[in-house]
């Protein structure tokens, strides 16, 4: 994709990378360098992405991501089932298509926000008309709807210091074994970046991803106890 991009002046894009198919990209970063690229999922929180090569400063022009949203609602709400993102992801992939054009999936009030290729979008619209046992319709935006924006839910913590593996375990009630065991399986991710040094310190902003577990934004430390423990805040997706 990136000596495409150099050598016939285009934009190149990928499909929906998942966060272990970005960071084998980031290993290869450096030896890409000779083309700047940019990776977009539709919304700023989003961790599926696409990946761009090119820019403007290079080719002279600009090409937008292929990204749209469709919005997949119940026909009638006060009939509908209690709908979860395995249901509205089970009846994407009924229909035949590959998990590689569909980018995040988010469910607020039993509705449906997901991210997928434009020509996807269109395809889903004509054919996708049930969601488990509920009929459905859909619509197609090319903004991300306010509704799809991340909900967070602060908490404060007390710990001993700002290490990574010492706050994962912290923030969802590991011991510190099992938190490092997280690291070297390959399951923690900083800033969508794999994260296998587990005894790095956090810096407030980072956004922290453990496969299985959920994501937070590291918002920094607090105060410090009279102990010599710390109060840090997260702010967990939900």
């Amino acid at each position: 994709m990136a000596n495409r991009c150099y050598q016939s002046n285009i934009y190149t894009f990928s499909g929906f990378l998942s966060e272990g198919d970005q960071a084998v990209f980031f290993e290869m970063e450096r030896e890409l360098s000779f083309v700047p690229w940019t990776l977009f999922g539709g919304g700023e929180s989003c961790g599926r992405k696409m990946l761009r090569f090119g820019s403007p400063e290079m080719l002279g022009y600009e090409e937008e991501f292929p990204i749209r949203c469709l919005i997949i609602r119940p026909t009638a709400r006060k009939f509908a089932d209690a709908l979860t993102h395995r249901d509205f992801l089970g009846a994407l992939m009924n229909l035949g298509i590959e998990r590689d054009v569909l980018g995040d999936i988010i469910v607020r009030d039993n509705v449906g926000y997901v991210f997928c290729e434009s020509a996807m979008a269109v395809f889903l619209k004509e054919h996708l008309s049930q969601v488990k046992h509920t009929a459905v319709f859909c619509e197609i935006t090319t903004a991300c709807p306010a509704e799809a924006n991340p909900e967070f839910s602060p908490q404060e913590l007390n710990v001993s210091s700002e290490r990574c593996d010492v706050i994962v375990a912290k923030a969802y009630q590991l011991s510190r074994s099992q938190s490092i065991l997280l690291f070297s399986s390959k399951r923690v991710f900083v800033n969508g970046r794999q994260y296998e040094n587990n005894s790095g310190s956090l810096k407030p902003g980072d956004v922290v991803s453990v496969r299985g577990y959920g994501k937070f934004i590291y918002d920094g430390m607090q105060s410090e106890t009279k102990k010599g423990r710390i109060r840090v805040r997260i702010c967990r997706y939900v």
